[in-house]
C-alpha cells in the first residue's frame, strides 16, 4: 500500500489590517457584542425551558407577567411592557382569552381604549409558576455572585441606553425601528 504524504499546512494569513487603538477597540466591540450574545442565548434558553414546563412560551409568559406585577394595562402599555408588536400583543391576548387566562376590560375614560387583566385563573397560574420561574432564573444567574450580578446590571443598562441615543440619532434606525 502506497503511503501518501501529507501536505505541509498552509501559513494562516490573516485579512485582519495591522493593529491600531482603533482596531483594538473594534476588536473589543466585538469580543463583547458576542459574549454578550452567547450569555443572552444561554439563559434565554433556560427562561424558555421553565416557561415551557408551565405549557407557554415566552411571549404569553412576558404578557402574564407583566399583568400579574403591574395589574390591568391598556393594550399599548403592555404591548412596551411585554416588548412585543402590536400585533403580536392582539394576537397573545385573544389567545390567553381564550384560555381563560385573561380578559379585556372598557376603559372608562375612553370607549375606543381596553384594558387587558389577569382573570382568577391567570392570577391564580402565575402566582403558582412565577416564583419557579424566579427561582429558575436565579439559577441562571448564579455564575456570578450577587455583587457582580448588579455591577453588570449597571453597565448593560448604560450600554443599552447609550445604544438606543445612538440609534434614536440614526434616521435609518429610527426608520426600521418604526418599521419593526
Amino acid at each position: 500500500m502506497p503511503m501518501t504524504r501529507k501536505r505541509p499546512a498552509a501559513p494562516v494569513r490573516s485579512s485582519a489590517p495591522s493593529t491600531t487603538s482603533e482596531d483594538h477597540a473594534t476588536a473589543t466591540a466585538l469580543k463583547l457584542w458576542l459574549t454578550l450574545a452567547r450569555a443572552y442565548q444561554a439563559a434565554a434558553e433556560l427562561s424558555r425551558m421553565d416557561i415551557a414546563s408551565h405549557g407557554l412560551n415566552p411571549a404569553e409568559f412576558s404578557i402574564l407577567e407583566a399583568l400579574y406585577h403591574k395589574g390591568p394595562l391598556l393594550l399599548g402599555e403592555l404591548q412596551r411592557k411585554a416588548l412585543v408588536s402590536s400585533g403580536g400583543t392582539t394576537f397573545l391576548v385573544d389567545r390567553l382569552e381564550g384560555r381563560g387566562l385573561l380578559e379585556r376590560q372598557a376603559c372608562p375614560n375612553d370607549r375606543r381604549a381596553r384594558y387587558a387583566a389577569l382573570t382568577r385563573d391567570g392570577q391564580a397560574l402565575m402566582k403558582r409558576i412565577f416564583p419557579v420561574h424566579a427561582r429558575a432564573m436565579r439559577e441562571a444567574m448564579a455564575g456570578l455572585p450577587a455583587t457582580e450580578q448588579r455591577a453588570v446590571t449597571a453597565l448593560l443598562k448604560k450600554l443599552g441606553l447609550a445604544a438606543a441615543a445612538r440609534a434614536a440619532a440614526n434616521p435609518a434606525c429610527r426608520e426600521g425601528i418604526a418599521d419593526g
